[in-house]
């Protein structure tokens, strides 16, 4: 990735000056906000999914539940959206509250109000059973804090955005337990530069919310469980083999975010919009409860191999589908789960289809390269992709060497058909192209 041309005042290297020395501070202090404001987010987040969908997971549940109660509960979650963000509207204006964006255009600044609101609302629909992810309010929230110190410590623009992004970085850190996956997140995804100088105040951020998260009783514990797998030549075949096409699904899939973003409901629609897609999602959900909340069950179940061939072919093209669904009807959330689902997704049914080839080769470990790989394709962020995975299971070895292939061949197809990244995805192409040159020079 490039970059060593980043800025050199995007930062202050040293303490010996009092600037220095409160740009350090507020790193510091955006981390420990965020670790406070993720945890608040993800208790409130599990007490709205434990009534509605009472039962540890709300897979088990939805699979318990009666029809009626996955149509009234999404068209619950519809009415909450489409009023809130009416509501959030007209209580307050300002930047865009997408962090890409505010990062990019406007040096980082975001409208708090609003913004938290969004946050809330997030937390609450995903909760519900919206096919969003729930980082998508801690990364709000984090970057909130760090505008706000920002603003206190009269930090440069350039300063500005590295604060903004670290404070998100450190939000997806505490809510998955992830310190070095959220810290390289900031740098290379949302600051689109891997040097030092970005990732020691990122490495700071989110280390202490990851800390604070944990002192507050955040599980310390992986994200996902999974078996131990053994390295094999089939499945280092897999992955040369597999990295291409998931390349190509991830511009599919970046494509299909664009459009959902830029036919997103205006004026009266926007109370109806979502009411009528979360129906529609609820009605889905009875044959297909797999497509509620974040995508956090299904992708467990493809890493541990137990999701049904059927379901996995059909979840494959539906999951990807739900949530451009709700994101191109207002509801607001994250990608991130989403993204990582969606691999899972295609990583299963491409090793189901190589099993004909090799047979007993395990679909979870060819599930969990897939995760990997259609994250680092659609975010441009092949570092931190495999970084977080390796955080989200707690396993290394068993898969890197394959992951690093898949990764490797995936991102490359990907932006040489598209420079775009998920998180992007709204931008002109002028704006890509102008958003790379600030960045600096880009190479693998």
């Amino acid at each position: 990735m490039a970059s060593e041309n980043a800025d050199p005042s995007a930062i202050p290297p040293t303490l010996t000056s009092p600037r220095a020395l409160a740009f350090w501070l507020a790193v510091l202090c955006t981390g420990l906000g965020a670790g406070i404001a993720a945890t608040l987010l993800t208790t409130l987040l599990f007490l709205v999914q434990h009534r509605a969908w009472p039962g540890p997971h709300i897979l088990d549940a939805a699979l318990a539940a009666g029809p009626w109660r996955h149509v009234l509960l999404l068209l619950g979650a519809g009415l909450l959206t489409g009023a809130g963000q009416i509501i959030l509207r007209r209580l307050a204006s300002g930047n865009s509250i997408d962090i890409t964006e505010a990062i990019s255009h406007f040096a980082g600044r975001l409208p708090a109000i609003r913004t938290l609101g969004s946050a809330t609302l997030s937390v609450l629909v995903v909760g519900l059973g919206a096919s969003l992810g729930r980082e998508g309010a801690p990364k709000q929230a984090g970057a909130v804090i760090a505008n706000a110190l920002a603003d206190r410590t009269a930090l440069s623009d350039e300063r500005r955005r590295l604060l903004v992004a670290c404070g998100a970085g450190a939000g997806m850190a505490a809510a998955y337990g992830v310190p070095l996956g959220g810290a390289l997140f900031a740098v290379e995804v949302l600051r689109g530069v891997l040097a030092l100088r970005l990732i020691l105040p990122a490495l700071l951020a989110s280390a202490t919310s990851a800390g604070v998260a944990w002192l507050l009783s955040m599980p310390d514990e992986p994200t996902y469980t999974i078996p131990s797998f053994t390295l094999s030549g089939s499945i280092v075949a897999f992955a040369l083999l597999a990295g291409p096409l998931i390349g190509l699904a991830s511009v599919g899939f970046v494509r299909l975010i664009e459009f959902a973003d830029q036919h997103k409901p205006t004026g009266p629609m926007r109370l109806l919009a979502p009411i009528v897609a979360l129906g529609v999602l609820g009605a889905l959900s009875i044959p297909f409860p797999q497509l509620l909340g974040n995508g956090k069950d299904v992708a467990e179940l493809a890493f541990t191999g137990q999701v049904a061939p059927f379901s996995l072919l059909m979840l494959v093209v539906l999951r990807p589908l739900s949530a451009a669904m709700c994101l191109g009807t207002g509801v607001p959330g994250g990608l991130f789960t989403p993204s990582l689902a969606a691999g899972a997704l295609l990583g299963g049914s491409l090793g189901l289809a190589w099993s004909w080839v090799s047979p007993g080769v395990p679909t979870g470990l060819c599930a969990i390269i897939g995760a990997a790989t259609l994250l680092a394709a659609t975010t441009r962020g092949p570092v931190s992709s495999i970084i977080l995975v390796m955080e989200l299971t707690g396993r290394d070895r068993s898969f890197i060497l394959p992951m690093v292939l898949a990764v490797v061949t995936a991102t490359v197809i990907a932006r040489t058909l598209d420079a775009r990244s998920i998180y992007d995805a709204r931008f002109s192409d002028r704006e890509v192209g102008e958003l790379l040159r600030a960045r600096g020079p880009r190479t693998l």
